[in-house]
């Protein structure tokens, strides 16, 4: 709601609360409030808007603890703390509306009106009693400190637009209390204008400011004052609420009767709390009502009769209603209660029930008691087993539930051996157990399931599971079993790199073996001093390759890795020959130059010409230098064998003619 005038209409039971009145009372029934001035309320607690400036002389201050003389402030709640302590702690307003607003008041230092309300005279029937009322708290605490401080003393001035007094009251001063919740209501009757004209409240503040005169203000309301009306069920004054259940067929005539108008009109309503109030009945007109309701829903269904003046026809606000009949439908107990309940042998066995206000138990046995929570042995055996049913009564509405009791022996499980598996595989594990109907695996990592006697184990590395196995009888009995899943590690063979070496020398292999539970060796064995080992040696003559093989005793596969062994050959250079054509050394031989293709073989002088050159040897040279004979002496060569970076070879060759 907005703050400020709040044409509000409810219903208030009769005189449901503390009203302090002058003598003038209302012989007859109140009706709903015409005008109800809450003050509106926030989306969230704390501090409202400004009043319309129409409504007081004060001035508007925004503060959580309030202002100070001559100010004002819409409010949710008052913290502790405020004024030093002085003021109360109020937690919500009189409305209790959710973050609903009052006016907290700290009054000016002189007498004066701080709170004018107008009505507009259509508002009001005219010539009508009206209750005048407002709730209104001291909000000064009653402290040794606050002794002698003024109090808040209220005058309302009813008045029409022109001046003319129709009621005064006064509330006397309102005195502090210890209790942080004490709102108080005051007011007075009076007669509204017969020429239906606007009327004026105003609220006069006796006493004066300075230290103390602090109060707050809420639900301004104007109720109209009419005849007294009486309702029943089949008869005037038999008004308590009725009680049926759901699916209940309704069948009930409502009575009334009015005393004081002289030609009163009717109207039935009713309000079944859904959201949408009180509507009138189409064509219920009369003293009495017929409330005919098949197969009924659940909830609560109200009524209550309108009474008007004839002469006020067609203005709703003059109607005074009855209090309200209240047909309640109430739903079956929403019963609480286990499908299967176990016991365990030897132990006490109870049954637990709940939703209900009463209990009717039957079972095996003869057992039989109305306890919600009975217990049908203290020593439970498997003859206690059976189906127990209840009869649960709440509201007077029956409802049947039943659960299966089953008597369980204590729950054991046999020890689990060490297991293994390989890298990336699988093992199903089995559980032995007695008696046992629940299963948890702990870690569940690496599982299928972790609730099951049997599940799929994956796990990625070595494991210790724990199995507690239990029932649904002895919850405090849980054995458990435990084991270790070694998770063996796959064959893995490294031969090592590539190995060069001479002919005629010996070199040893690198291999390496990972891997649990794994035996190797190497194949071929040839020129091999131990194939057994991951380092054995080889005197191999030529190139050859080996192959390393590492193998799973557990069955988790093998692995293999090649190493090839590069023999390069050793060159044999004559270094003497005499090309003279006599058939005999007539060339110069290098032995093993064809295993080089890409040798670069050069010849020089000793004074380093270059006299031969040449990329592989596949014919050997005969001495000559661009065709003509080179004389007798000796020549200096270099061989690059152009491979794998070996090292050149140098000479001397000699030349005999």
């Amino acid at each position: 709601m907005r703050p400020g005038l709040s044409f509000v209409i409810f219903f208030i039971t009769l005189f449901a609360f503390t009203l302090k009145l002058n003598a003038q009372t209302c012989t007859g029934s109140l009706g709903t409030p015409v005008i109800n001035e809450t003050f509106g309320a926030g989306t969230t607690s704390g501090i409202g808007p400004p009043l319309d400036p129409s409504f007081t002389t004060l001035q508007y201050f925004a503060d959580a603890c309030g202002g100070e003389d001559g100010q004002y402030t819409l409010l949710t709640e008052l913290k502790s703390g405020c004024k030093g302590g002085t003021w109360e702690i109020i937690g919500h307003d009189h409305t209790h509306d959710p973050n609903g607003y009052m006016m907290v008041i700290n009054a000016a230092e002189d007498p004066s009106v701080f709170f004018t309300y107008k009505v507009k005279g259509n508002m009001l029937c005219p010539n009508t009693t009206y209750q005048f009322a407002a709730w209104i708290m001291n909000i000064l605490r009653k402290l040794p400190q606050t002794d002698g401080y003024s109090k808040p003393n209220i005058t309302f001035s009813i008045e029409k637009t022109d001046g003319t007094v129709l009621k005064t009251y006064n509330t006397g001063d309102i005195e502090s209390t210890t209790d942080a919740d004490s709102w108080i209501q005051y007011g007075t009757f009076f007669t509204s204008p017969s020429d239906g004209s606007d009327i004026v409240v105003k609220m006069i503040n006796n006493g004066s400011g300075g230290n103390g005169n602090d109060l707050a203000l809420d639900d301004i309301t104007f109720t109209p004052c009419g005849p007294l009306i009486q309702t029943g069920f089949g008869v005037i004054g038999n008004n308590q609420a009725q009680s049926n259940c759901q699916k209940d067929n309704l069948d009930y005539t409502l009575v009334a009767q009015q005393t004081g108008y002289t030609d009163p009109v009717y109207q039935w309503q009713q309000n079944k709390n859904d959201g949408s109030g009180w509507i009138d009945i189409p064509g219920e007109t009369a003293l009495t009502y017929k409330v005919k309701i098949p197969n009924a829903v659940a909830g609560e269904y109200q009524y209550r009769i309108g009474v008007l003046n004839k002469a006020n026809i067609g203005a709703d606000n003059c109607r005074i209603f009855s209090d309200p009949l209240t047909i309640n439908v109430f739903p079956p107990p929403d019963v609480k209660l286990l499908t299967n309940t176990g016991g365990c042998v030897g132990r006490p066995l109870q049954l637990l029930a709940s939703g209900g206000d009463t209990y009717v138990w039957t079972g095996p046995n003869n057992f039989t008691s109305t306890e919600s929570s009975p217990v049908i042995t203290n020593s439970s055996s498997p003859a206690d087993d059976g189906l127990y049913q209840v009869l649960v009564t709440k509201n007077n509405c029956p409802v049947f539930a039943s659960t299966l009791v089953t008597v369980y022996p204590t729950p054991a499980v046999d020890a689990i051996n060490d297991m293994e598996i390989c890298e990336g595989g699988s093992v199903q594990l089995a559980v032995s157990s007695k008696n046992a109907t629940h299963f948890k695996w702990e870690p569940a990592e690496g599982l299928d399931h972790d609730d099951i006697p049997n599940p799929v184990a994956s796990p990625l590395k070595t494991t210790k599971y724990a199995v507690t196995v239990s029932n649904d009888g002895c919850a405090d009995v849980q054995p458990v079993a435990s084991f270790t899943l070694t998770v063996l590690s796959k064959p893995v063979a490294n031969a090592g790199k590539t190995i060069k070496m001479f002919e005629g020398q010996t070199a040893k292999l690198a291999g390496t073996a990972a891997g649990d539970k794994v035996t190797f060796h190497w194949t071929p064995t040839d020129y091999l001093d131990d194939p057994a080992s991951l380092t054995p040696t080889t005197s191999s003559p030529s190139d050859i390759t080996y192959t390393l093989h590492v193998e799973s005793t557990a069955g988790c596969g093998q692995s293999t890795s090649t190493v090839f062994i590069r023999v390069y050959k050793l060159l044999t250079i004559v270094n003497t020959f005499s090309p003279n054509g006599d058939g005999v050394n007539d060339y110069w031989y290098i032995k093993n130059i064809e295993n080089y293709p890409n040798a670069n073989i050069s010849v020089f002088t000793r004074y380093g010409q270059k006299i031969y050159q040449n990329i592989g040897y596949s014919k050997p040279w005969d001495g000559n230098y661009k065709g003509a004979a080179l004389p007798t002496g000796t020549y200096y060569y270099i061989i690059d064998l152009k491979d794998d970076n070996l090292p050149k070879q140098s000479g001397w060759v000699f030349i005999v003619r």
